[in-house]
């Protein structure tokens, strides 16, 4: 499977700017590939001062084009996320996108980072599964998840091989970052592809460092701090390989787990 990550520079205060960004590297890493997967909320970043303004909708023009992209390309897009409105709330919100331009599967992020008052503008998501994608079960998450374990085992026991993590996480946490994504790989013998942003919000930069994680912990690829679209094969023979040495899958006392 060939996924292109957009490790997108994402302004402040410039949606305008950044959709017109966004798409256009879009369009550019979806020739080729079967998969692209944005940053979260490019859209707007974390200038949410005109949220309700800013949401998007699933009917939108947003969604709209990037439908469009996947189609022309027949390209699966994992829409990083943006703020949604859904239901009458806003959500941070990943949409995935199948190679026929059709909605496939959102999910909202679950933990709102509550250093950056996350809960002053968005509402948390209640719908965690997985779904299939060219025949791979996979899930998302977004960022702030990535500190939840539990998480990520719920939905390797629940048969995700591979997980999304669309972020902005900023340079100061980078060594985290890092630690973590191939963390979440190894304890639960997954794919993790996890794509961050570039740029800046209030003077602190973002730390890039994209990567593609495989069940044992090896990055694929990983960025630095520029932008950039970068590209990885994976192979899913990988987890089969894996779990036939160790499966830790298989010894997990699931009564600790509920």
């Amino acid at each position: 499977m060939k996924i292109a990550l957009l490790q997108m520079d994402i302004q402040e205060r410039n949606k305008d700017e950044n959709v017109k960004h966004g798409l256009e590297l879009l369009a550019q890493a979806a020739v080729g590939q079967d998969v692209v997967v944005m940053p979260e909320i490019w859209t707007t970043g974390y200038s949410l001062g005109h949220i309700e303004q800013d949401a998007e909708t699933m009917e939108g023009p947003v969604i709209a084009a990037i439908k469009t992209i996947a189609r022309e390309n027949k390209c699966n897009i994992v829409a990083g996320s943006m703020p949604m409105k859904i239901e009458g709330k806003i959500y941070n919100t990943s949409v995935v996108i199948d190679r026929n331009g059709v909605i496939l599967d959102y999910y909202s992020k679950f933990h709102l980072f509550g250093l950056f008052h996350e809960e002053r503008f968005f509402a948390p998501g209640k719908h965690l599964a997985t779904y299939q994608l060219d025949g791979i079960e996979c899930s998302n998450t977004i960022c702030y998840d990535l500190r939840f374990p539990e998480m990520f085992r719920h939905l390797a026991l629940a048969g995700a091989k591979m997980i999304f993590i669309p972020a902005e996480w900023p340079t100061p946490r980078g060594d985290v970052w890092k630690l973590l994504v191939q963390a979440r790989a190894i304890e639960n013998h997954i794919f993790i592809c996890a794509v961050n942003c570039t740029g800046f919000f209030k003077g602190e930069p973002f730390y890039g460092n994209s990567m593609i994680v495989s069940p044992t912990g090896k990055i694929i690829v990983e960025g630095d701090e520029k932008e950039a679209i970068l590209y990885g094969d994976i192979d899913l023979e990988d987890i089969k390989r894996v779990r036939n040495r160790i499966n830790v899958l298989n010894d997990v006392r699931e009564e600790f787990t509920k």
